[in-house]
């Protein structure tokens, strides 16, 4: 069966147009989701443990009697990585080495200077104190998820993580659970939904509440996310992956291909985009993609997002091309190009970018070492991959000595009368020196 792919051309007058409502998704929840959600963060809010339970029974199926229940211990979680196949638990360690490695680069420090007169300042860095971790959980388990949320917390000094994954009909998922055990996951929930964002938010008689909430999940938990915001942190609301593409005519079709499947896979509004200056070449890869999708475990899904998403965009040159990904803003962007790192140097938006014919976009999910956890919709365009620095605040430091407290008071006073705040100017006229003194 073919499926049809969208194509465009930038010499197309109408080009900039099509782009963008292709790139346009609407991801905002309905009134019947909010109204779900709301109704739920109430509850937990109110009854804690009570409602925690009573949701996991309705949607989940879990018959837990009490809130202590639903934490899995953590020698649970060491024989889930000890029963692992040997390479599959190697795999998931060198994952996790090479992920700590990696953001162990971003740890930022605290520092201050001294002016002339003894004036300190400076920017003092403090982990958060604990941190909520959401995992999908079921058969849609992504055990990278956990390593990808967790190692750069506990890098960062997160004193306690605590980790929800819901486990519908009593579905654990080992890999899931060995994965926290390798990250280093202080505790473990077996809740799921926006009832599991709520008690991470809230606080229940069992739960602890927490500083900041990550993780991905369904349109209850981003929804949950975005209305507890402001009560505890959040990552970010993330839309469908999305990979971006620009070839310059060289690489192997195939390859080419199998990169835009690997996002299509995951969901049906997942989108996947290819530019190359060369109309053969988009004929070729096309090909590919027909011939291949047969054999593709998760065909329906891959020729949904194909179908409703996807795009081959001829470009006039590869200058073009990155000017185009600097507009789309993509998740992932490859460059299958001949000089990628010279590249590289123009593209200013972007979650992770893949330099190369041979840096498949999956090693990044799985084991490259940087995060996996990336802007989506357009929002690479202002916000950035997660990392440790989404698990450190930094505090203001100022110590005026007294000579420092009388300059600067003569400049605040000024200010703060000109703003009519006479407090501010009393208070910062109180250390101003006087000949007298």
């Amino acid at each position: 069966m073919t499926i049809a792919i969208r194509r465009l051309s930038t010499s197309d007058g109408q080009f900039w147009q099509d782009l963008d409502h292709l790139l346009a998704w609407e991801g905002v929840s309905s009134d019947e989701v909010n109204r779900t959600v709301k109704e739920i963060l109430a509850a937990v809010k109110k009854e804690g443990d009570t409602a925690l339970l009573e949701y996991s029974r309705r949607f989940d199926r879990i018959s837990a009697r009490s809130g202590a229940e639903l934490e899995i211990p953590q020698q649970r979680l060491t024989a889930a990585l000890q029963q692992l196949p040997t390479a599959q638990r190697q795999a998931l360690e060198l994952a996790a080495e090479r992920v700590q490695r990696y953001h162990q680069h971003q740890l930022q420090s605290s520092w201050s200077y001294r002016e002339e007169d003894g004036t300190l300042l400076g920017q003092q860095i403090t982990p958060l104190d604990r941190a909520g971790l959401y995992v999908p959980g079921g058969k849609a388990a992504y055990p990278s998820s956990v390593i990808m949320n967790a190692i750069p917390a506990k890098v960062a000094g997160v004193n306690e993580l605590i980790m929800v994954v819901p486990t519908p009909d009593g579905e654990v998922n080992e890999l899931v659970l060995a994965a926290a055990a390798v990250a280093g996951v202080d505790r473990v929930f077996t809740i799921g939904g926006a009832q599991a964002v709520a008690a991470l938010a809230y606080g229940t008689e069992t739960i602890p509440a927490v500083d900041k909430i990550v993780g991905p999940g369904n349109i209850y938990v981003a929804t949950a996310k975005s209305l507890v915001f402001g009560t505890v942190g959040i990552d970010m609301i993330a839309g469908p992956s999305e990979i971006l593409i620009i070839c310059d005519g060289e690489s192997d079709p195939d390859w080419i291909a199998m990169d835009l499947f690997s996002q299509a896979e995951h969901d049906e509004d997942a989108q996947a985009i290819l530019l190359s200056p060369h109309s053969g070449y988009l004929d070729r890869v096309e090909a590919s993609i027909q011939r291949l999708l047969p054999t593709m475990e998760r065909q329906t899904i891959i020729s949904a997002s194909l179908r409703a998403r996807a795009a081959l965009i001829e470009v006039k040159d590869l200058d073009e091309a990155v000017t185009v990904a600097n507009h789309i803003a993509p998740e992932h962007l490859e460059l299958a190009v001949a000089d990628p790192e010279a590249m590289a140097k123009n593209i200013r938006h972007a979650g992770a970018i893949f330099m190369g014919r041979y840096t498949a976009e999956a090693v990044g999910d799985y084991c490259a070492g940087p995060n996996h956890v990336l802007p989506t919709s357009r929002s690479a365009r202002f916000s950035s991959p997660l990392g440790v620095y989404d698990f450190q605040k930094r505090s203001s430091l100022i110590m005026c000595s007294a000579s420092g407290a009388s300059e600067l008071g003569k400049c605040a006073s000024i200010l703060a009368r000109g703003e009519g705040l006479t407090a501010h100017a009393r208070s910062a006229e109180y250390r101003i020196k006087t000949k007298a003194d």
